[in-house]
């Protein structure tokens, strides 16, 4: 992989990110980093982010070529510096490049959503890779995997990585022999213009809801639905839930750069769906069975082009909950525009595992244990009403905390969903603080709660400790509800990742300490 000045030059030019070049000299490029720490002889340095001089002093003496940063630096001596407008922007751009555009090999299938993306992505996933003999890769919240190999895959520490490490990952992944691929999209990605330039072949938008609007993420939340729109904006085909909040709003932007032809439309059957005058829903689904361990639909293409995809069938899934039976109706239907059978869906979807999410824990005199991501007010709501619905619980126990720092708009959301969902009890504890007090956060949570119908709030900021708790204080016809970490290995805590044991860990030993 390399990168000569000129065609890098000319690329910034025509996307008007290029201000002036300081100290210009004909080179080429042999490595491109944001890490000083891992800049070596020949690399191109992107000033990007949390940026401080000094980091350019250290790229400079590993053996940098040049840099690309929005104002010049005296840090750079008289290395060339490339002065952009946008260094975000610039550094996908010019990473694409570097890497040799490797999305032009892959066939892409992007996700977004408030909730839902990573089982969606699981079931893609798991559909395509049976539909390509295993030529798929996946970048998802969980697991980015590049390959067949077990050192193909690892955990992703974003959801949507920075540009220059998508590209790479890209890269390795075609290399590899992948001709597909999943990925999740986050607000955050465009946002920071992380995937500027990145075009997809078929983009779904699963909903919207309040999320991430606050300090350090999205201002408004006009603004979170304009960055989850940008999806649709760069896809080839957009396939939308026509169930989703804003959907007049969502339709139009993706109508305005594709074809209507190239929108397809996906509902529950019976549901009160607002459509512009001439657009129909595509597919339908309904619900045949649902419990704790699977669901079973049934998916009906009602349009003509709908019907030449030929994905009508009764579907099993094995990740439970009513809810995601939506999920993998849009995982059917992206793989089905992929190439992929009705028969890869049948014989893979019933026995997808998504680690976090759904997980139940049996124990014998404690109850059963639950851990689910949920974590802001659609997913809460939705996890609890479904379990309320399906077990017949005796003491219903939620433990929860809230994120510092972003996710602000998710502690009056969890406050609404208790009150209207009103567990038996309730333990606010930490969720990745960040910079933040994370009793403060619990105190805020607890302010949107109605005590006159949620009463029996305790607070316990030791994650661990409130996990034993519930554990404790539940019997065996009892459930108890983890929610919001899933199986993150770390808690967030004043800029660092501090290591955790996972809820699902710390509730699977206690339980089997308690009952030798």
């Amino acid at each position: 992989m390399e990168l000569h000045i000129t065609p890098a030059l000319a690329l910034l030019r025509e996307h008007h990110l290029l201000d002036h070049v300081s100290n210009l000299t004909d080179f080429t490029a042999t490595s491109v980093s944001y890490d000083s720490r891992k800049v070596q002889p020949g690399t191109l340095f992107f000033c990007k982010g949390n940026f401080q001089p000094q980091y350019l002093a250290s790229a400079r003496e590993n053996g940098a070529i040049a840099y690309v940063a929005e104002k010049e630096h005296p840090e750079g001596g008289d290395i060339p510096a490339i002065i952009v407008r946008d260094e975000q922007k610039a550094m996908a751009l010019l990473g694409a490049a570097f890497y040799g555009y490797p999305q032009n090999d892959l066939f892409i299938i992007a996700i977004t959503g408030t909730k839902g993306k990573t089982t969606t992505a699981y079931f893609a996933d798991h559909i395509l890779a049976k539909s390509t003999d295993k030529h798929i890769a996946l970048f998802s919240t969980l697991d980015r995997v590049l390959g067949n190999q077990p050192g193909d895959k690892f955990k992703s520490d974003l959801t949507t990585p920075e540009s220059l490490d998508l590209f790479h990952d890209m890269r390795v992944a075609v290399n590899n022999g992948m001709t597909h691929l999943v990925m999740e999209v986050s607000s955050q990605a465009y946002k920071k213009n992380r995937i500027y330039g990145l075009k997809y072949n078929v983009g779904i938008f699963l909903n919207i809801s309040p999320d991430h609007i606050g300090r350090n993420e999205h201002p408004t939340f006009a603004d979170y639905l304009h960055c989850k729109e940008q999806l649709l904006v760069n896809s080839e085909i957009c396939l939308i839930n026509a169930e989703t909040a804003n959907f007049t709003d969502v339709y139009y932007t993706a109508k305005a750069t594709t074809q209507p032809e190239n929108i397809y439309l996906f509902a529950r059957r019976g549901a009160k769906v607002k459509l512009p005058a001439g657009v129909e829903v595509d597919f339908e689904y309904r619900n045949d069975l649902e419990d704790l361990h699977e669901s079973e639909f049934e998916l009906a293409a009602l349009t003509d082009r709908a019907k030449k995809l030929q994905l009508d069938n009764r579907y099993t899934t094995s990740v439970p909950g009513d809810y995601n039976e939506g999920n993998a109706v849009a995982a059917i239907i992206a793989s089905g525009l992929a190439g992929a059978k009705t028969a890869d869906a049948v014989a893979t979807l019933d026995h997808v595992h998504i680690r976090g999410r759904m997980e139940m824990i049996n124990s014998q005199h404690h109850g059963t244990i639950y851990v689910d991501y949920a974590h802001n007010y659609a997913s809460l709501k939705r996890l609890l009403a479904f379990l309320k619905r399906q077990t017949n619980a005796g003491k219903v126990t939620v433990v929860l905390g809230a994120t510092g720092d972003k996710g602000i708009s998710r502690r009056s959301g969890f406050g609404k969903a208790l009150t209207e969902e009103q567990p038996d009890e309730v333990i606010l504890t930490t969720d990745d603080p960040g910079y933040e007090d994370p009793m403060k956060i619990a105190r805020e949570i607890d302010s949107y709660i109605d005590h006159d119908k949620v009463s029996n709030i305790q607070f316990e900021m030791d994650r661990e400790t409130a996990i034993k708790m519930a554990i404790d204080e539940s019997q065996n016809d009892d459930i108890v509800v983890l929610a919001g970490k899933g199986e993150d290995p770390y808690q967030k805590i004043k800029g660092q990742d501090t290591p955790y044991p996972t809820d699902v860990k710390i509730a699977q030993d206690y339980i089997d300490q308690l009952e030798k």
